[in-house]
């Protein structure tokens, strides 16, 4: 369990911080309307993810069966694990001169979350089969990891948005740099993992 909470901590503060659409529209809202604005964009996620992952799960659950297709995803989910570290390494600071072409709420986020393929990516390689080898350990396991990735996604970006109607700097400044990198090296150790468990399933 304890592994699953240092996920869940981990997966939600790289989501949360990480540049992407939804973090362009919520600093954006947050620069020209205040951080209330950037702090509705922030819930997004609560509720576009849930069809996401209970799609994601009844495609895993459908080839639960098949040790080489979820050796393949596992591996895959490694990969993808290893290309957000390299995000993470690489980022340089955001923009905080950031325009969104249409106007701001809660529904453009929900729109633009939904449109964006890395929670689908997300769920279906790394998220979901965390959550089935929780399952199996005990049924309660898998709420251990959704509460605190969600917590860490949405705590996040509202912490984001305080602190970029507060200081632009913050956007720029070493803390993000530093909280990147950090996160990372968490997302490296992370891939190793799946990795391991890719390699072992492709061998049964």
């Amino acid at each position: 369990m304890i592994e699953l909470l240092i996920a869940g901590i981990t997966l939600g503060l790289y989501a949360g911080f990480s540049p992407g659409p939804l973090l362009v529209l919520l600093i954006s809202q947050t620069l020209k309307h205040g951080h209330r604005e950037g702090i509705k964009v922030a819930f997004a996620p609560l509720i576009t993810d849930l069809p996401i992952i209970v799609a994601s799960l009844i495609f895993l659950s459908f080839v639960a069966g098949y040790s080489l297709i979820l050796g393949l995803i596992s591996i895959f989910g490694g990969l993808y694990l290893l290309y957000l570290a390299y995000e993470s390494f690489k980022t340089k600071g955001l923009t905080e001169e950031i325009e969104a072409e249409e106007p701001k709420s809660l529904k453009k986020g929900v729109t633009v979350n939904f449109l964006n393929p890395s929670p689908y990516i997300f769920w279906i390689t790394v998220g979901g089969p965390l959550i089935i080898t929780a399952y199996m350990g005990n049924a309660l396991s898998p709420l251990i990891f959704i509460v605190s990735f969600y917590a860490l996604l949405v705590g996040s970006k509202i912490g984001i948005a305080f602190a970029a109607g507060k200081s632009r700097e913050f956007l720029t400044g070493r803390p993000y740099l530093y909280i990147m990198r950090i996160l990372g090296v968490v997302l490296v150790i992370f891939a190793l993992y799946f990795f391991i468990q890719g390699a072992q399933l492709l061998m049964k």
